[in-house]
């Protein structure tokens, strides 16, 4: 599903290169649930963001489905963010304007699905997540953990076939942290959904299948 091969990343300084990440080669399959971990400043969020497409690597090869998707067009990345992946990011996120039900729905707009269509799949996740009885509340009226889990149901409605996580639980408290950590596990197990999360923790790398460590941009 994914395969890097000797991805660099690197800022140029005077005539040199500092790197952030150097010659990272992995491979994630379909179904897996990998935690990236390493202490702050390895480049884990670098690296899942030219994962998840929100960089670029400056040398290396990423294949996608098998589709290699190392110099894309800013289209064609745009067509794949839409179908293919769902962000959950540690900040959130939510538009602040939007009601929790807008905020859900709002990856589907950029879709060519039907008013009905878009009804029926945010009643859906609204309810799988319990939380129904927030739809109509804006982000500022929610806890964290709230508007976390609505950051979730907003990166699932589209039915993505992976789901990049960057530290999904960094500013919740332990009991949010582990239902959130529980409804990750819960995806992958029974909707097959591949999850990568970058996390710090410990706790919440052990609810994946395998623990990728990164150390000053080296894959340990």
């Amino acid at each position: 599903m994914i395969e890097l091969q000797g991805i660099g990343k690197y800022i140029k300084q005077g005539f040199g290169k500092v790197y952030i990440l150097k010659n990272i080669s992995l491979k994630i399959e379909q179904g897996e649930f990998v935690s990236i971990m390493g202490p702050s400043g390895s480049g884990k969020s670098t690296l899942l963001h030219i994962l998840g497409l929100l960089e670029d690597a400056s040398e290396g090869s990423y294949e996608l489905l098998g589709e290699n998707v190392t110099s894309l067009s800013e289209k064609k990345k745009t067509e794949i963010h839409r179908n293919t992946i769902g962000f959950v990011f540690q900040a959130y996120h939510l538009i602040d304007e939007l009601t929790v039900y807008e905020n859900i729905e709002t990856p589907l707009l950029y879709q060519n699905i039907s008013s009905s269509e878009r009804k029926s799949r945010v009643a859906d996740i609204l309810d799988r997540f319990n939380i129904v009885a927030k739809k109509d509340l804006f982000p500022s009226q929610l806890s964290g953990g709230q508007q976390q889990l609505v950051g979730i149901a907003r990166a699932l409605v589209a039915s993505p076939k992976i789901i990049f996580a960057d530290e999904p639980t960094g500013n919740l408290h332990s009991d949010q942290a582990d239902y959130i950590m529980q409804v990750f596990k819960e995806l992958n197990q029974k909707d097959g959904v591949t999850i990568v999360q970058v996390t710090h923790s410990k706790t919440n790398a052990e609810y994946g299948n395998r623990v990728v460590n990164l150390k000053d941009g080296w894959l340990d």
